[in-house]
């Protein structure tokens, strides 16, 4: 394993210090190589441009600083490569620990991700006790945990989890598993020894081409709001990745634009051609570093708005802004895309994501097999 210290230019104009833990690469199962890498961000920063004494002295503070967490994690990988138990680490708190990671969920995204993540550890507050640490973290602890959720948890309701809810949390808790066994908290990767809940297929909720007609001619309370649910179902670009999209992301190459952007979710590089309808609900260019969405915002002011302006359209559905991106997978794959450009275009990682879009096609099509009116034949 490779440990570096790296540096990332944010928009307020200061560099967010991390460390990469760079384990190599692999081919995934389209043939594609892909790298596989861990990141800690230390929420350090620098200044970019210091500009007296006091910040260059800042600055060099800060760097001797990160240099130095860099060296204790090389160290403590060396611990951890040669089976030393890091007794410091095995100390500390697993609440304690899954929280840190939860908080960095609401750095990097303030959407759906990060509710798991919460709801997750209010669920894991309720079988582990506050003062557990990582010493005490084993098998049967994994185990009981696992049985909790499938037996036990709740909703706010008092219903049983569903099959997806227990699925996403059990992940969640396996992903602060397995963070802490890169970090050197743990030295058994429990993640790998314990089977997760199986994915129910779940309802995409979508729009039909006359749903989506009706939308954008209905009056949405926010502009920005129905700009950027249109540019989703022509583009199929996430909430997280439009939330977050700059100008210097905008490429505009005389007739063609296209979307030069990383993955929120994915953290992979995409680049993603829109059509000039698309492009057109981007509106006119501002400066690079500027959101092409400025004052769009996850909350349920316009979770509520969504809900509003289907019903001034007379679009019966529970629609979020999610379902914008399964309207553009179906309306691309009824018009003719077939579905490795639909899966290119949507940024999956595997076909058989996709192909569920192609499932609802396919009973769309068997629908209107029966759409026909029967006839009265004399033979």
């Amino acid at each position: 394993m490779k440990i570096s210290l790296k540096q990332k230019n944010l928009k307020d104009g200061r560099i967010s210090l991390y460390i990469e833990f760079y384990k190599g690469s692999s081919t995934d199962l389209n043939g594609k190589r892909v790298h596989l890498r861990d990141f800690e961000y230390l929420k350090m920063y620098l200044s970019k441009e210091p500009k007296n004494i006091k910040e260059k002295k800042d600055n060099k503070e800060t760097l001797e600083l990160a240099e130095n967490i860099l060296a204790i994690r090389k160290s403590e990988y060396i611990q951890g490569k040669f089976d030393l138990k890091n007794t410091t680490k095995a100390k500390r708190t697993f609440l304690n620990y899954f929280a840190e990671k939860t908080e960095e969920k609401q750095e990097q995204d303030s959407s759906n991700n990060y509710g798991n993540w919460f709801s997750t550890l209010q669920h894991l507050k309720k079988i582990i006790p506050q003062n557990t640490i990582f010493d005490e973290v084993d098998e049967d602890l994994i185990k009981k945990i696992r049985h909790y959720f499938d037996n036990v948890a709740r909703t706010k309701s008092d219903l049983p989890l569903s099959q997806n809810s227990k699925y996403s949390y059990f992940n969640k808790f396996k992903a602060a598993l397995r963070s802490a066994f890169d970090e050197g908290y743990l030295s058994i990767n429990y993640a790998s020894k314990i089977k997760s809940f199986e994915q129910a297929e779940s309802q995409r909720e979508y729009l039909t081409f006359e749903e989506l007609q009706s939308l954008a001619k209905a009056e949405c309370k926010y502009d920005v709001l129905k700009r950027a649910f249109l540019f989703s179902c022509l583009s199929g670009l996430r909430w997280s990745d439009i939330n977050t999209l700059v100008w210097n992301e905008v490429r505009d190459e005389g007739e063609i634009s296209k979307i030069n952007y990383r993955q929120e979710k994915t953290e992979g590089v995409e680049y993603l051609y829109i059509s000039a309808q698309a492009r057109e609900l981007l509106g006119e260019r501002q400066d690079q570093t500027d959101r092409v969405f400025r004052g769009l915002k996850y909350g349920m002011t316009y979770n509520t708005e969504i809900i509003r302006w289907c019903n001034r359209a007379g679009v019966p559905k529970h629609i979020t802004f999610h379902s914008a991106r399964h309207t553009n997978a179906v309306l691309l794959l009824e018009n003719g895309a077939d579905i490795y450009t639909v899966s290119k275009r949507l940024g999956h990682r595997e076909i058989r994501t996709t192909a569920i879009y192609a499932k609802i096609v396919d009973k769309k099509m068997k629908e209107a097999a029966e759409m026909i009116p029967t006839l009265q034949i004399n033979l």
